[in-house]
Order: structure tokens, then sequence, then C-alpha cells
């Protein structure tokens, strides 16, 4: 009998449903009736498209799939999907991760969230700012030709920041440190300062569109707004480690919901997201053989693999190091990738 490899499972965040994965849930997913039939049956009661229509729809529409309120709860139904149908006999999976939104997917695959009370959360927040958007995205890269982080860049680029952030008309935060890249948050003035300073590199900086300032002081007033729609009683300890946006290990057996639902609705919201020292946790207290990437898309495979080489994790010290070892023995699986997808399903 052939041993199980140990796997980590990543979860994507907003953004990773575009133009190339319109359709996604139907060609890979549309006999997951149980699953489509919770987010749609929810979706219908509240007044939303279902995601069934948005997936199928006959073209993909910027404004329409980016809002919040239609990209999250298609995300997580592509996602939630592709993890029930990784292949159990082949793989155990050690620990649950995902970066930003992806922090609730990783949530319901964990079963923190059941399915009735994953669509509710992921539903409610992704349409948090459905009247309108507080404050924007922008992403920039922070590695070399081999994706090795240029430390030098991100300390100017982190202190570009804070003192951007200490003139009286401009609100600028790091939101996401990806590994790879960092995805600064901020107002409008704010952001247009960093762009203005930062060293065009191909398409960076990159304003994300319909994205708010995720992970950053400026969404405190929807964290009261988030508590009074959603209760605790939705969480529960996981069923599965969870590894969240601090690097910190929810535990099954040592769990406290009421503090998984603290840290979700509260920090998880205002607070710095680092990706990056997520998966540092997971490669460290895991050792997985593999890094098995939900879809849709394939955002998070590069910054993965600038953890790996960032850890010299198994030798792998460069990009050209990573692309041998891919094509030999591959250690990242995107399922949002045809070729890759057939390993892990």
């Amino acid at each position: 009998m052939t041993k199980k490899q140990q796997a980590l499972v990543i979860c994507p965040g907003r953004g990773s449903y575009n133009k190339e994965q319109l359709g996604y849930l139907f060609n890979y997913h549309q006999g997951n009736t149980a699953l489509i039939n919770t987010i749609d049956n929810y979706r219908t009661q509240h007044g939303f498209e279902t995601i069934a229509s948005l997936d199928q729809a006959e073209k993909f529409n910027l404004k329409i799939h980016t809002l919040g309120e239609n990209a999250s709860p298609l995300i997580y139904g592509c996602a939630e999907a592709d993890f029930e149908a990784i292949n159990l006999e082949k793989y155990d999976i050690c620990a649950i991760t995902g970066n930003s939104m992806g922090w609730y997917i990783a949530l319901a695959a964990a079963q923190a969230l059941k399915p009735p009370a994953a669509i509710e959360v992921i539903n409610t927040m992704g349409a948090m700012m459905k009247d309108g958007l507080i404050g924007a995205q922008t992403i920039y890269p922070i590695i070399d030709k081999q994706w090795q982080v240029q430390g030098t860049v991100k300390q100017q680029l982190l202190e570009l920041i804070t003192s951007i952030n200490q003139q009286s008309d401009c609100e600028l935060y790091l939101s996401i440190d990806l590994g790879a890249y960092l995805v600064v948050a901020g107002d409008t003035a704010g952001l247009k300062q960093f762009e203005s300073k930062v060293p065009p590199i191909d398409q960076y900086p990159m304003r994300l569109y319909n994205h708010g300032a995720f992970h950053t002081p400026m969404l405190k007033p929807l964290v009261e707004q988030a508590k009074q729609q959603l209760s605790p009683s939705l969480f529960y300890p996981p069923t599965i480690p969870l590894i969240d946006g601090r690097g910190h290990i929810w535990q099954p057996y040592s769990t406290d919901a009421e503090e998984l639902y603290q840290y979700t609705l509260d920090h998880q919201v205002c607070e710095p997201y680092y990706f990056n020292q997520a998966i540092d946790i997971a490669i460290k207290e895991y050792a997985p053989d593999v890094f098995i990437v939900l879809g849709p898309g394939n955002s998070l495979s590069s910054n993965i693999a600038q953890r790996l080489i960032a850890l010299n994790w198994q030798g792998i010290s460069n990009k050209d190091d990573f692309i041998a070892r891919q094509n030999s023995q591959p250690i990242i699986i995107a399922m949002g990738l045809e070729q890759q997808r057939e390993l892990a399903c």
C-alpha cells in the first residue's frame, strides 16, 4: 500500500475568479449539487444572484463578477468544491490556511463553519461594502528575477508606507504580505502618493479593481457591524488544524470557538494579513510533502514558491531550483491548472 503524502491546503482570496475562470464551477463541479444548492438557496433568500448563474454567464462582467457580494461566494463555491474533490486515499491533509478572504474558506474546509454557516459568514462579509467601498488596494513586487525577496526594497517600501500614513491628508497601510508581493491599502490620496513614488516594474504598481482597504484600521467600522449580523454560535473548533494570518495555529482539540469568532471578525478584518508567515509556519510545523492550492485561478503558487526559496526548503534556493523540482516531482499542485488538478483529485 502506498504511503499517503502529507498535504497543506491553501485557500484562495479575492481576485482569483477572473475572465479565464468563467465556467469553473460548472465545468468541474456541476455534480456537487449539495454545496451549490446550499449556497444558492441562501443567496436567493437574501436577494442575491445565484453563483450558478454567475458562473454560467455568457460573458465575464468585471463590474458584476468582482463585486464583493458576488466574488466571495463564487470563489468559496469553487474552492470548497475543489477541497471536497481532493483524493483522501492519496493525501492526508495536515493543515489548512488561506490568503485574506481565503481564511473564511479555510474555516469552512476545516468545518469550523458548517455548510449553512459558511455561506452566511462569507456572503455577509463579502457584501459588507456593497453600498460603497472603503479605500482600495494596490500590489507591488518585492522579489528579484530568482524569486528571492529583496530585503532592502521591502524595508524601504514599509518605511514609505509609514511616512505617507503620517501625513495629515493620507491614510496608507500594509494590507497583506504575500511573500513575493506587498499589498498596500489606503485612501485615494495615500495610494496615489505610493504609486507615484515607487519605480514601475512591468504592470506594477497595480490597483486591484473592486477591492477595499482590507486588513487595515480603515475597516474598524465594519467590525461591530459584522458582529451584530453574525453570531458566535456559527463557529466551532476546526476538525483540521488551521493557520491564520498571523501564523497562529488553531488546533482541533484546544480551540475556543469564541476566540476564533473574535479573531475572524476583528483582528483579521483590520490588522495586516501575513500570508508569508502562515506558509512559513506551515512548512516548519508540518513539513508537508505537497502544497495543494485550491482553485479557481493560480495566483498563490508563486508566493508559496517564494517562501520555499526563502527557507531553502529541500534545497530549493532560487527560481531555477523550484522549476526543476516542479518538473520532476511537483511540490505545488494548483487545482486551478488543468494539468495539475489531476494530481490532486
